[in-house]
């Protein structure tokens, strides 16, 4: 009797984690850009945006990237936003785009962001030139190309315009998604880093984000 209730205990205990793993590893939709300016301007998916991306969190066949600075340079604040990174949701690690690529397409009244070196530059035809050897490396580590990939940042232009670059370097357009911004998202994953005092004035938690940092001065430039 006892035999066949630990195997009964075991059979259970199997059906259960085949369960749970069926649910985390559920087939995704496709990628689909959404209607309207969202889509148009931003490029931000129908299906798994700031309104559902509580659904698809924790999953091992993806990773999660939040496409802002901790600190802009440019002025988000004229376009109803934060240049500082107040918050991020739980699970999603910050790669600054403007490390990546130089930023161009800012609205007029957010002005400049950073414009120090960048792993890549983009010309006028929309064409990538690594500007280190290393360049490559570092993309294919933090943007898996066997996995899913999830972009977010403060409005969805950073993330829209992360998932043009991939897709132009050759990573597969049905494996990323263009989740959107974080300042619309009211989901029950949010980590707050941004704290104001009674007196007002605001502080950052910076210690919260699991933030990669690309020290330029470390690697190799292609000589041109």
């Amino acid at each position: 009797m006892k035999k066949i209730m630990t195997m009964i205990t075991l059979i259970l205990c199997t059906l259960l984690l085949s369960g749970c793993n069926k649910s985390e590893l559920s087939e995704l939709p496709k990628p689909e850009i959404t209607e309207g300016i969202r889509g148009t301007q931003f490029g931000i998916d129908k299906n798994i945006n700031e309104e559902t991306i509580d659904n698809y969190l924790n999953r091992s066949d993806s990773v999660y990237r939040d496409m802002r600075m901790l600190k802009d340079p440019g002025n988000y604040e004229a376009i109803g936003g934060d240049s500082y990174l107040s918050g991020f949701v739980q699970g999603f690690e910050v790669v600054p785009f403007p490390y990546l690529v130089n930023v161009t397409g800012l609205p007029e009244s957010v002005g400049k962001t950073y414009e120090g070196k960048t792993l890549f530059t983009q010309d006028k035809e929309g064409k990538y030139t690594a500007n280190f050897q290393e360049s490559f490396e570092i993309l294919e580590y933090l943007f898996p190309k066997d996995k899913n990939i999830f972009l977010m940042c403060g409005g969805g232009g950073y993330a829209g315009m992360t998932k043009n670059m991939l897709i132009s370097l050759g990573w597969d357009e049905n494996k990323i998604y263009n989740v959107g911004a974080y300042w619309s998202y009211q989901g029950k994953n949010n980590v707050s880093v941004k704290k104001t005092k009674q007196d007002g004035v605001a502080s950052y938690d910076f210690w919260k984000v699991s933030y990669h940092d690309i020290d330029m001065k470390s690697l190799t430039e292609v000589k041109k």
